[in-house]
């Protein structure tokens, strides 16, 4: 595809919903007591994957709009599909049906496509199995065997909100208290829906206490605007020439707002509005204003609260005066495809000076950029980073997959062109 440039950024849109709390209130709506109406839903592609798994297993789903309707099972209540739990390119599904089927009383097969089939899974089974979890294979597909689980107390080796939450969907089903302590903050959709639903779970700081929970009551959601997906608009706000983009009810969980922080210790123009709190999620208006940015160094606590957004701050970085350096993000190199050598790989293909690190990347930015064809690796968000970073740059540029952006964010071309 030839990366259609527009020649200015003013104007306001809404981005999709998030998509890590459009997959949790499908999953926890199932296994409530009652019936969940979930608006302002992301109908991308990695959270139809999770319906089309949860109505295999009994769950009726209806979809209308952007409203999905979760009439649920109870925590005890869903059944033994006929066939394999496909789970298509979403991670999320994966692990964390991990931890949901580890606790049923069936046996499942979870499968997905190539890139899941190389992310490595046994980051989420092996602290399961320590529970007593019966998994097979530490990539997909895996089978897994449905036991009586025991609590634990269990360190985490590593910052992931979808670690996290395999461990407490697996928690609730045990036989014992559960506590989970985490090394950094991660997102924490979960602790926030799941405790509004009923759960007998406790969180205080880094530590979070599970207790075995027999019902969750079903609870409407007001799903906000994808912080993740708003990222690409508010860094193309800051790197374009005369540009003032509005991004309308953005979800500000503050275990998701790292970009915004980073972006204003770049120097980025950024200001929130009718900041407000919608079924327990923060939500606000973002605008961005063309900016002068300037390099720093981005690692430690901050990386799990905007991991999802570096690929975009890479872009940002490339246009910025001076260095920057993004370290301890070695969780990049198993997402969708290794983002730390996509990004590196693709950025000096224009003429960006960057330099791979083991654990992330060192950009010098402010120099010439120039035309290159891209390739996405298939990966939805190396796709819409190299799109904005083509309409900041001189030249033409060309991606190699387009249609990838559909896990996340299918009307993202659409979006972008309306800002012409």
């Amino acid at each position: 595809m030839n990366i259609k440039k527009i020649t200015s950024a003013r104007g306001e849109l809404t981005v999709p919903g998030d998509k890590s709390i459009s997959h949790r209130a499908v999953m926890f709506g199932a296994l409530s007591d009652g019936t969940s109406k979930i608006t302002g839903f992301l109908k991308g592609a990695d959270c139809l994957s999770t319906i089309d798994c949860f109505r295999k297993m009994g769950v009726k789903i209806d979809i209308e709009g952007d409203t999905v309707t979760v009439y649920g099972n109870g925590m005890h209540g869903l059944k033994s599909p006929s066939e394999q739990l496909y789970t298509g390119n979403s991670g999320t599904t994966t692990r964390l049906l991990c931890g949901l089927l580890s606790a049923q009383n069936f046996d499942t097969v979870i499968s997905g496509d190539a890139s899941i089939a190389k992310r490595p899974m046994g980051r989420v089974c092996n602290p399961l199995r320590l529970m007593g979890a019966k998994i097979d294979g530490d990539y997909c597909p895996l089978t897994i065997h449905g036991t009586r689980l025991h609590g634990m107390d269990h360190k985490m080796e590593v910052a992931s909100a979808q670690v996290k939450t395999a461990l407490i969907l697996a928690a609730m089903y045990a036989d014992g208290e559960t506590k989970i302590h985490e090394i950094e903050k991660s997102r924490d959709h979960t602790e926030l829906m799941l405790k509004a639903m009923g759960a007998d779970i406790d969180v205080n700081g880094l530590d979070i206490t599970v207790r075995p929970t027999k019902r969750l009551t079903a609870q409407n959601v007001a799903v906000p605007g994808d912080i993740s997906s708003a990222a690409f608009f508010m860094v193309l706000g800051a790197i374009m020439k005369n540009s003032e983009i509005t991004i309308k009810n953005v979800g500000i969980n503050p275990t998701r707002t790292g970009i915004i922080d980073v972006m204003r210790d770049m120097g980025a123009d950024i200001a929130m509005s009718n900041e407000r709190t919608v079924t327990g999620e923060a939500a606000a208006d973002i605008t961005v204003k063309s900016s002068q940015l300037h390099g720093l160094t981005i690692g430690g606590s901050i990386i799990p609260r905007l991991i999802d957004e570096l690929p975009i701050i890479a872009v940002m970085a490339a246009f910025a005066d001076g260095e920057t350096v993004i370290k301890d993000a070695r969780e990049l190199k198993v997402k969708e495809t290794n983002r730390i050598r996509a990004v590196v790989d693709e950025f000096t293909k224009c003429g960006i000076d960057i330099t791979e690190t083991d654990d992330g990347m060192i950009i010098r930015g402010g120099k010439p950029i120039h035309s290159a064809d891209f390739k996405t690796y298939g990966d939805h968000r190396m796709a819409m980073s190299l799109c904005v970073l083509a309409q900041a740059a001189d030249g033409t540029f060309t991606l190699d997959d387009a249609e990838c952006v559909n896990v996340s964010y299918p009307a993202f071309f659409s979006d972008l062109w309306s800002l012409e």
